[in-house]
């Protein structure tokens, strides 16, 4: 986030150790991230035991033969630091597959979706369903760049894992996090942040280097594809390059609506969740557990759509669920979230659940956000230049309003209040965690097509409907009920 956020101290020293750990598979890696004495209570026990099976003999075509690991059961084969052309990631026994250092999905083409950049090529990483991928350290990360795509499209029983090293060799628990880098990926699609003086937001010269790396984002493209993100989830990642400069569990920099992102989930990322810089696409089906930081993190002019969310934080992490910014000129972020259901931990040193910062400009509607006593507001309205409208939401917090100087409590109430349905009063009857119960299925739906017409059109708010609707089971892990991750 440009902006807001938790600073974290890092030594050049730390970096070394951890570009250490990723030169050597075979031994147990450096974890750069912090860990929590708190459990996590939504989750059940550490995923621990005992690895069986047999390791491939070989790797496939492309890819390096780096050892064995999991207790000799799997073949470890490492990605290529570039991919161009279309690299197949294939779904073998026996076999998992290492990132290792910063992996990069073609050459950066430019802003220009029209004229690519003369002498560079493009590059195509395709996975198949069931693959699980690790990195051993922070540094440790794929970028996939301007004009090329990532095709990670897994199934509800097959989904598609982004790991870390100790969860492949089954060492990880509740409170792991921070133990690889994550995934980049840019586009073509406007920003406002344009790092070259006079260029105009949405064209071709508008970019600017993402948060994290080196690497640019933006463009003249709205409609913009960098691939499919479909049935993936990413686990145990996050990194701190510098202060205030982290890698994501995903990183979506400039990415168009061509691009397809459905039943996603991020899970114990020790930096946010997911972070949108500009953009346009729109994201459905999206879980969020664990995160150390914020859960969904927008800025500088994102413009997209997100339905069907539940964002629950464990007991030892978790700051913001919601932090929206708009850094840049305009034109601002305007983000549209629909058919939400957020639960936050709600202790003393954690952020608002819902905080709208910096000028940014937001649309919710059906949802509920629930944090148990005082510690913490359900909303915090941070500028009186922010825009804010709200249909069918409810607040179920022991203090809905923060009290700040800029936008007081008043204040914020008055932006609630402006929209039908909402409540700041609400009494939460959600079962497990994140299900409707009664009280949620007596508030009336917000038809938010009328908002945009990438939303679906539900007769429910929240993320879950009741115990039938079950989107969310089979290819997810960490959720209160579920399998442990």
């Amino acid at each position: 986030m440009i902006g807001l956020k938790n600073l974290k101290s890092l030594c050049f020293v730390a970096v070394s150790v951890v570009a250490l750990g990723a030169c050597f598979p075979e031994k147990a890696p450096v974890s750069p991230g912090e860990t929590s004495a708190e459990p996590y209570t939504g989750t059940g026990s550490a995923a621990t035991g005992t690895a069986t099976g047999t390791a491939a003999a070989d790797c496939p075509a492309g890819f390096t033969n780096i050892g064995i690991v999991a207790s000799n059961t799997l073949r470890a084969c490492q990605l290529p630091a570039k991919i161009t052309g279309t690299l197949v990631v294939p779904r073998r026994a026996g076999t998992v597959y290492a990132i290792s250092g910063r992996v990069d999905v073609g050459d950066d083409l430019g802003g220009n979706s029209t004229t690519p950049v003369a002498g560079r090529l493009s590059g195509v990483l395709s996975i198949e369903p069931g693959v699980r991928l690790f990195g051993s350290a922070g540094l440790d990360y794929i970028v996939v760049n301007r004009g090329s795509r990532i095709l990670a499209d897994g199934t509800a029983t097959l989904p598609i894992i982004f790991t870390s090293r100790q969860s492949i060799d089954g060492t990880t628990g509740i409170d792991s996090i921070g133990q690889w880098g994550g995934l980049v990926i840019l586009g073509r699609a406007p920003t406002s942040n344009c790092s070259a003086p006079g260029a105009t937001p949405g064209s071709a010269t508008c970019e600017a280097q993402v948060e994290g790396t080196s690497a640019f984002y933006g463009g003249d493209s709205a409609a913009d594809n960098s691939g499919i993100l479909r049935y993936v989830r990413v686990m145990h990642s996050g990194f701190q390059i510098l202060p205030n400069n982290e890698l994501n569990g995903i990183t979506l920099a400039g990415v168009g609506t061509g691009t397809v992102v459905d039943f996603v989930q991020v899970h114990n990322s020790s930096d946010d969740g997911i972070e949108w810089f500009g953009g346009t696409v729109n994201a459905k089906h999206l879980v969020l557990t664990g995160i150390d930081d914020d859960n969904l993190d927008t800025d500088v002019g994102f413009n997209g759509t997100m339905q069907f969310v539940i964002a629950i934080q464990r007991a030892g992490g978790g700051d913001r669920i919601v932090e929206a910014s708009s850094a840049g000129t305009a034109p601002r972020s305007a983000p549209k979230l629909s058919n939400f259901t957020f639960i936050s931990r709600a202790v003393a040193g954690a952020g608002d659940p819902l905080t709208l910062n910096s000028s940014t400009g937001y649309n919710l509607s059906n949802g509920i956000v629930v944090a148990a006593g005082t510690a913490v507001s359900c909303l915090d309205i941070d500028a009186t230049s922010t825009s804010a409208t709200f249909n069918s939401v409810r607040l179920a917090c022991g203090t809905p309003f923060r009290n700040d100087t800029d936008v007081n409590a008043e204040a914020a109430a008055v932006f609630f209040n402006a929209g039908t349905n909402n409540s700041s009063a609400h009494v939460s009857t959600l079962t497990g965690s994140f299900i409707n119960g009664a009280n949620e299925a007596a508030v009336p739906a917000f038809d938010a097509t009328t908002v945009s017409a990438a939303f679906t059109r539900t007769t429910y708010i929240g993320a879950v409907r009741d115990n039938a609707d079950n989107w969310y089971a089979g290819w997810t892990c960490g959720l209160p009920g579920g399998t442990s991750c």
